[in-house]
């Protein structure tokens, strides 16, 4: 085998995108998926299947992950048959899911200690940016391994960093991800206040969202938010997660942040009213009822 041979392990709303740029590049990708029928686009594109993580990294010189919450990626990792239990030495892990610095810590340690290098690489964009390989990828790990795996994230992203060393990259992402959790009460918080004023929306995003205002979240998710489109491109349960941990490191640093705080206390409610599975841009829902809005109509 060759670094030309890749394993994928999380083949959801952006994991099968992603993986899908390696495809239609030309590379041998050996997959795995908790839900095999979420992995049927790729095995029809050509992917192999695996039964497990261990079977992903007896087929495999470099191995990305991208799931969804920190113990899934421990367990794929260095559970029962997990990729540390059958992986070359030599072969690369590379984990794009959003988790904690600590985990990455600890991966690169039990890959070293078993002759393999790991690199924490979570990403920023959405299920859009997964789609059309405009990514933003946060590396962090030893940089002779960044330039191994470069020529892959190239092929999934267009801004891409090593931040540093092992950590680094998740650390990166707790900065993205508290910068959206305030941006999003504002998109929010601004619709809402357009609603009442009886503005047309579209015309309010496409005003602002060109001015002193303008972001990632009002361009593409406000539109959403507009079309009463609230399904995922990326889950509110992983952004609680995320800025679950974003707050755990906060308190670690000895650092305040109560806008960070406001925003989980927000999406907590969100999660209590049964939105866990809604993209984040259902917050609006949630700011609706607080409101007494209710069957609105664009």
């Amino acid at each position: 085998m060759t670094l030309d041979t890749i394993g994928w392990i999380g083949t959801g709303v952006m994991g099968a995108s992603m993986c899908g740029h390696l495809l239609k590049a030309g590379y041998k990708v050996n997959v795995f998926n908790r839900s095999r029928h979420k992995a049927a686009g790729l095995l029809a594109k050509g992917a192999g299947w695996c039964e497990g993580p261990a079977a992903v990294a007896r087929q495999s010189r470099i191995v990305f992950l991208m799931l969804g919450f920190p113990e899934d990626v421990e367990q794929v990792v260095s559970g029962p048959q997990g990729l540390l239990e059958a992986c070359a030495p030599g072969t690369i892990v590379v984990d794009m899911t959003t988790s904690s610095p600590d985990l990455a810590l600890r991966i690169h340690e039990l890959a070293s200690a078993a002759g393999c290098a790991s690199l924490d690489a979570p990403v920023s964009g959405g299920d859009s940016g997964a789609r059309q390989a405009s990514l933003a990828i946060m590396v962090g790990g030893r940089e002779e391994v960044f330039e191994q795996v470069l020529p892959f994230f190239r092929l999934m992203g267009e801004n891409i960093r090593l931040m540093g060393g092992p950590g680094a990259g998740q650390h990166t992402k707790m900065s993205n991800q508290i910068l959206i959790a305030g941006t999003m009460i504002g998109v929010v918080e601004s619709l809402l206040y357009g609603f009442k004023a009886g503005l047309d929306l579209d015309c309010l995003i496409e005003v602002i969202g060109q001015g002193a205002a303008s972001c990632w979240s009002i361009n593409n998710l406000g539109r959403r938010i507009v079309k009463n489109d609230f399904e995922p491109g990326f889950y509110i349960k992983h952004f609680v997660k995320d800025m679950g941990i974003a707050l755990q490191e906060a308190r670690r640093m000895n650092l305040c942040l109560p806008g960070l705080a406001l925003a989980h206390q927000f999406y907590t409610a969100a999660m209590a009213c049964g939105l866990e599975q809604k993209g984040t841009q259902a917050l609006y829902k949630v700011m609706e009822s607080l409101n007494g809005i209710g069957g609105r109509s664009h």
